[in-house]
């Protein structure tokens, strides 16, 4: 298997495990749509505070310029404590699941088409009740990306990039079509995640692996 096929499969795991949160509070935000908080408010909300998160965590990245890899690795542990951590956290899991069932009663208002422009909207701060909880809900994946960025290269880099920016895009189609079925968005916001645990315990144990690091935790 070759870097790309490799990185292809990082970046999926990376990108669905650190941005299903986002979809079911998506989700909630379509749910309240009228008048004056459209889609493109959500949409454009969710971009911009996903794309401080990043350049948050592109810290790790050019860390590694100074940072012998073999360390660098060391921060893989975090994506695991992190899967750990959600593994027994199964309060949070079921609060979540009430606030999804609960905000999708009744059928977001639609939409009507508007000429708005991009910049007007980039203005509106709608916009930023969305970002704000995007982000204060991204320390996770701070977490999960800062160690991720650390032991890529630029190529791995710009493509783990890519499917993240693809798969946000992706979270807001379903979302927005989730409001429609609510059963369906209680069944993922009840049983789906519980995968996604283990998918940063991969993560983070693939880190560790392909640096070598775990040879500094057991040098025997």
């Amino acid at each position: 298997m070759n870097w790309l096929e490799n990185t292809l499969i990082t970046g999926a795991a990376a990108a669905f495990a650190t941005t299903f949160d986002d979809n079911l509070y998506l989700t909630i935000f379509f749910g309240k749509v009228n008048r004056t908080f459209k889609p493109r408010h959500v949409v454009i909300g969710e971009y911009v505070g996903f794309t401080v998160l990043v350049g948050v965590s592109l810290v790790g990245f050019l860390g590694r310029l100074v940072i012998p890899e073999i360390w660098i690795g060391l921060l893989g542990l975090l994506p695991v404590m992190i899967g750990v951590s959600q593994l027994f956290n199964k309060e949070d899991n079921n609060d979540l699941v009430h606030v999804v069932s609960g905000s999708l009663k009744t059928p977001p208002e639609r939409e009507k088409r508007s000429l708005k422009s991009l910049w007007a909207t980039l203005r509106d701060p709608q916009v930023y009740r969305v970002s704000a909880v995007t982000i204060a809900n991204g320390g996770n994946n701070i977490g999960i990306y800062v160690p991720l960025f650390a032991a890529s290269t630029l190529p791995s880099l710009g493509v783990i990039l890519s499917i993240c920016y693809v798969t946000v895009g992706l979270w807001c189609f379903l979302s927005y079509n989730l409001t429609r079925q609510p059963a369906i968005a209680f069944l993922i916001a009840r049983y789906a995640r519980k995968v996604f645990p283990f998918i940063l315990i991969w993560l983070g144990l693939r880190i560790l692996i392909d640096n070598q690091s775990y040879q500094l935790l057991f040098p025997f």
